[in-house]
C-alpha cells in the first residue's frame, strides 16, 4: 500500500510538471530582431539551423557567418576571410576602402557544402567549406562585379546567378563553379521597371516556380519589397508588391532580404531596415503565401512589433554580437574586426597577457588614416562600452583612446607631448573640451543612446568614480562609411613610430527595446 501511494504521488507530480510546461506562454521577440548594424541579410536552413551572412565591408575578417537555432538568437561563428588584398589601399596605404569591400552576399547549401558568393565593388568571389564553424576557402574570384548576386541551385543540375540594379540578368556558372559560362544562359529578366532603386535580388525556385524579391524604392515613397515570378528561369516575369510597411519610423521601410522556413513548414522573411545611427537593423516576419505570391507581414501586411520566436524552447544565447573582453585569451575574439586589414606585426595578446597591447606604426594625422583601430558593433536601443588603458609606454605624439567610430566620429583621445598628456573628447576632429592627464592608468567610457542617436563621453581616474567629459555627439549615419557606429579602440603615431598602450579589459551592457503590454 506504501508503495502504491509513493508511485502515485509521483505520477500525480509528474502530471502537476507536464501540465505547467503545456501552459508555459511561448517565447517572444521585439523587433528588429537584431538592433545592430547587420545589413544585406542572407539566411539559409540546414537541418535543424539556420546560417546568416551580412555585410562588413571594410572591417576585417570579414564577411560574418552567424549561426542560430530559432533564427532570433544570433551568434558569429566564422568569416569567410581574414584580409581583402585587392589594392594598397586595403592596407590603409595610399588611401582607404570605407564603404567598399564585402558587399552584399549570397549564401547557400548544396549536396553537403555550404557557398557564398559576394562582391567587392571590384572582383567577385566565390567561397566554400564543408563547416561553416570553421575554415572557409575561395574556390573562384572573377574580374567582374556582380552587383547584389544571389546564387540559385537547380533542380535541373543547373547553377544560376541573378544580379544587377534595375536591370537584373540571370546567368549561369560552369559546372565545376569555378566561374561563369560565358556560353551558357545570360539574360535580362528585369528590364529597368519599375522606376527608382531596384535592387538586393535573392533567387529562389519552389514548387518549379522561380522567385526573385528585391527592395525597391520608388521615388516620393518608402522602401518596399517586391517579388517577380516565373515558370521558366528566363521569364517572362510578373511582379507583385510584397511589403510596404516603415513599422513607424517614417521615411524607413523595410526591405532588402530573404525567405526561410522552418522544419514543421511556417515561412518567414528576414529584411532590414535603416535605423539612422545605428545602422540598418534586421526584421524577422511572418510569410504567408497567397495564390502563389509570398506575402510578408501579417493579415494587414505590417510587420509584427512583438512576435513569436519561429523554434520555440531554444536557450536564448542573446549578446553574442557585442561582448565583454577581459583580453586573457591568446586568440582575437570572434566580434572584433580590424578597421580595414590589420597589420599583425603591431598588435598582441601574448606580449602582456590578460591585456591587448596596441603599438604604433606608420606616423599619420587622423584615426581615419590608422592601422589596427579594434572595433565592435553597437546596439540598440542603448548600450555602453568602457576600456581601462595603461597609458605608460606611449611616444610623444602618440594619440590613443575610445571613439565613437564612424565617418562622423567621436573620440576620447589620450595625446602625449613634450609637457606630459591630456585627455580631449572631440567631435568630428575637433575638441570640445580638454583637461591634464597625470597618471598612466585610465578607463574610458561612451554610453550610445540610439532612441535620441547621441553619445556622452566619461572618464574614471580610479575605475570607480566617473565623469562626463564634453558634450553629447549628434551622431549621424553617413554613407562614407555606410555602417553604423561601433565602439573603436585606437592607437597611432602623429610624430614618430613605436609607442604602444596596453587595454587590460572592454566592459560592455545593453539595454534592449522595451515594448509596453497593455
Amino acid at each position: 500500500m506504501k508503495k502504491f501511494f509513493v508511485k502515485m504521488v509521483l505520477f500525480c507530480v509528474m502530471a502537476v510538471l507536464v501540465s505547467c510546461q503545456g501552459s508555459k506562454a511561448p517565447q517572444t521577440f521585439v523587433n528588429p530582431v537584431v538592433y545592430s548594424d547587420v545589413p544585406d541579410v542572407d539566411v539559409i536552413r540546414v537541418g535543424e539551423d539556420y546560417f546568416m551572412i551580412s555585410t562588413t565591408m571594410h572591417m576585417m575578417p570579414g564577411a560574418p557567418i552567424m549561426h542560430s537555432k530559432d533564427l532570433v538568437n544570433w551568434e558569429i561563428v566564422s568569416y569567410l576571410f581574414d584580409t581583402i588584398d585587392e589594392s594598397p589601399a586595403n592596407n590603409l596605404e595610399g588611401g582607404a576602402i570605407y564603404g567598399k569591400g564585402q558587399w552584399a552576399s549570397s549564401i547557400r547549401y548544396h549536396e553537403g557544402t555550404f557557398y557564398v558568393f559576394w562582391g567587392s565593388g571590384n572582383y567577385s568571389y566565390l567561397y566554400t567549406t564543408k563547416d561553416p564553424f570553421g575554415k572557409w576557402e575561395m574556390k573562384a574570384k572573377m574580374d567582374k562585379y556582380y552587383h547584389d548576386p544571389s546564387m540559385l541551385f537547380d533542380d535541373n543540375g543547373k547553377v544560376y546567378l541573378a544580379y544587377g540594379g534595375g536591370h537584373v540578368r540571370v546567368v549561369e556558372f560552369y559546372d565545376d563553379l569555378s566561374g561563369i559560362n560565358h556560353d551558357g544562359l545570360d539574360v535580362e529578366v528585369v528590364h529597368g521597371e519599375p522606376k527608382g532603386l531596384l535592387e538586393g535580388v535573392h533567387f529562389y525556385k519552389f514548387d518549379n516556380t522561380y522567385y526573385m524579391t528585391f527592395i525597391w524604392w520608388p521615388a516620393g515613397g518608402i522602401r518596399t519589397q517586391l517579388c517577380f515570378r516565373s515558370d521558366k528561369v528566363e521569364g517572362p516575369y510578373e511582379m507583385k508588391e510584397i511589403l510596404s510597411d516603415d513599422m513607424d519610423f517614417p521615411n524607413h521601410g523595410v526591405a532588402q532580404g530573404c525567405f526561410i522556413d522552418t522544419q514543421d513548414g511556417k515561412w518567414y522573411a528576414m529584411l532590414f531596415q535603416d535605423h539612422e545611427a545605428v545602422g540598418r537593423v534586421p526584421v524577422l516576419m511572418p510569410l504567408n503565401w497567397q495564390d502563389g505570391w509570398p506575402m510578408l507581414g501579417d493579415a494587414n501586411g505590417k510587420v509584427p512589433v512583438t512576435m513569436e520566436v519561429p523554434v520555440q524552447g531554444i536557450e536564448p544565447n542573446k549578446g553574442k554580437l557585442v561582448v565583454s573582453d577581459d583580453f586573457n585569451d591568446t586568440k582575437l575574439g570572434l566580434t572584433w574586426q580590424w578597421n580595414h586589414n590589420p597589420d599583425n606585426a603591431l598588435w598582441s595578446l601574448t606580449e602582456r597577457p590578460g591585456y591587448m597591447r596596441l603599438k604604433t606604426g606608420k606616423v599619420v594625422s587622423s584615426i581615419f588614416e590608422a592601422r589596427n583601430t579594434l572595433t565592435q558593433r553597437t546596439e540598440g536601443e542603448k548600450c555602453s562600452g568602457a576600456i581601462t588603458v595603461d597609458l605608460s609606454n606611449m611616444a610623444e605624439g602618440d594619440c590613443a583612446g575610445l571613439a565613437a567610430f564612424c565617418a562622423q566620429e567621436g573620440t576620447l583621445t589620450i595625446q602625449k607631448n613634450a609637457e606630459g598628456k591630456t585627455l580631449s573628447m572631440t567631435d568630428r576632429g575637433k575638441v570640445v573640451e580638454q583637461i591634464p592627464l597625470n597618471q598612466d592608468v585610465v578607463s574610458l567610457r561612451i554610453d550610445f543612446d540610439f532612441t535620441c542617436d547621441k553619445a556622452t563621453f566619461h572618464y574614471s581616474l580610479d575605475g570607480k568614480e566617473w565623469s562626463q567629459l564634453g558634450e553629447p555627439l549628434k551622431m549621424v549615419y553617413n554613407l562614407v562609411h555606410f555602417m553604423g557606429y561601433r565602439f573603436g579602440i585606437f592607437n597611432y603615431a602623429t610624430k614618430q613610430a613605436g609607442g604602444y598602450i596596453d587595454v587590460d579589459n572592454f566592459a560592455y551592457s545593453r539595454q534592449e527595446k522595451q515594448v509596453a503590454v497593455n
